[in-house]
C-alpha cells in the first residue's frame, strides 16, 4: 500500500488540474492475452476498476469474433455491467453492424478506430485511410442521431512498424476528417511507442492550428521505449486532460507486433498525484485490482508502481 504522505504533492507551473483517466485495461489489455480470460472475470475486473474512481471504462468491442476471439462474449458481458452507469462504459464498434449490437445493449459512449498510415488501415482495417473514413461516417452519424457519445481513435500517430515515421500533416489531415465526421473527441495511439516528447507538442502544436482544441484530445501512449510518462507530461504542458491507460500495463496491439504494453495507469496516478493533479483514483484499491489480475493471468505486471507498492504489502 501507499506510504502516508507519498507521493509528495509538488505542482508544476500550467498544467491542468484535473485528469480525466480512460482505463483501456479491460479491453484493449485482454484483447492481447493469448487465453480467453471468462466473462464473470472480465466483469469483476471492469467492476474493481469502476469502484477505484475510473470514470472511464473500456468495457468491450463489438468486432466479429473471428479477428478478436478474446472479445467475443461482448453480448454476454455488457449485461453484467448493468448497475454501473453506461456513461462510464465505452465500447468499440469498428462498423454498422457493431453499432447496432452495441445500441441494442444499451452502449451510450461509442469509439470507432482508424489509422493515420495507409499500411496500418490495410493490416488492421483491410481498407485505405480514406476508405475506413468513408465506413465510418454512416456509423458516426446514426450513433449522434441516437445521442451517443462517439470517440475517434487513431492509430500509429507517430510511427509505423512499415512506413517508418509518420509526418505531422498526414496525422492532423486523418484528425480532421474524424472530427469533421462528427466524432466527439479524439484519442492519438502511439501505436508502437515511438514517439518522444519533441514530437508529442509539435502534434499537438499543428492540431491548435488546425483549431483543434485540447479539450477534445487525448493521448494514448505505449510504453516501448520507456518514453509514456515523459510524453504524457508533454501533453499536459500542450493542456491535455485525458490520458488512456491500462491497469498493469496490459495491451499492446494484435495487428503490431512491435506494439508492447500501454502506459500503466498505476504509473500514471503516481505521476498525477505527485504532481497535485486530480484524478479522482484511489490508488490503493486500483493496485489491488491489478495485483488480483496479474494473479489471475499467471504473470507479473510490468508497472513499476505497481510492483513497488504490492511489495510493500
Amino acid at each position: 500500500m501507499t506510504a502516508a504522505g507519498l507521493p509528495m504533492e509538488i505542482r508544476a507551473d500550467g498544467l491542468p488540474t484535473r485528469v480525466r483517466i480512460h482505463e483501456v485495461g479491460a479491453r484493449d489489455g485482454l484483447q492481447n492475452e493469448q487465453t480467453v480470460v471468462p466473462t464473470e472475470i472480465k466483469a469483476e475486473f471492469i467492476h474493481r476498476l469502476a469502484a477505484a474512481g475510473l470514470p472511464a471504462v473500456e468495457a468491450t468491442s463489438f468486432v466479429h469474433p473471428k479477428w478478436v476471439p478474446q472479445l467475443a462474449d461482448a453480448e454476454q458481458l455488457f449485461p453484467l455491467l448493468d448497475d454501473l452507469d453506461p456513461q462510464r462504459l465505452p465500447v468499440l464498434v469498428p462498423n454498422g453492424r457493431g453499432l447496432d449490437r452495441a445500441l441494442a445493449l444499451g452502449a451510450r459512449r461509442i469509439a470507432v478506430f482508424g489509422s493515420a498510415t495507409e499500411s496500418f488501415a490495410k493490416a488492421n482495417l483491410n481498407r485505405t485511410v480514406d476508405e475506413a473514413l468513408a465506413m465510418f461516417a454512416p456509423v458516426v452519424a446514426r450513433a449522434k442521431d441516437a445521442g451517443v457519445h462517439v470517440r475517434g481513435y487513431l492509430s500509429m500517430c507517430f510511427g509505423d512498424p512499415w512506413e517508418g515515421p509518420v509526418p505531422v500533416a498526414q496525422t492532423v489531415r486523418v484528425c480532421r476528417a474524424l472530427l469533421d465526421l462528427g466524432c466527439d473527441e479524439l484519442s492519438l495511439g502511439d501505436t508502437i511507442g515511438v514517439a518522444t516528447p519533441g514530437h508529442v507538442q509539435t502534434l499537438l502544436a499543428a492540431l491548435g492550428e488546425d483549431r483543434v482544441p485540447a479539450s477534445r484530445i487525448g493521448v494514448h501512449f505505449h510504453d516501448t521505449y520507456g518514453q509514456a510518462l515523459a510524453n504524457t507530461f508533454a501533453a499536459l504542458q500542450h493542456g491535455i486532460t485525458t490520458i488512456d491507460a491500462s491497469a498493469g500495463g496490459l495491451g499492446g496491439c494484435p495487428y503490431a507486433k512491435s506494439a508492447t504494453g500501454n502506459l500503466a495507469t498505476e504509473d500514471l496516478v503516481w505521476m498525477l498525484h505527485g504532481l497535485g493533479i486530480e484524478t479522482g483514483v484511489d490508488l490503493d484499491r486500483l493496485t489491488a485490482t491489478s495485483v488480483w489480475m496479474a494473479g489471475v493471468l499467471g504473470r507479473p505486471s510490468p508497472s513499476r508502481t505497481l510492483r513497488a507498492l504490492s511489495h510493500q504489502e
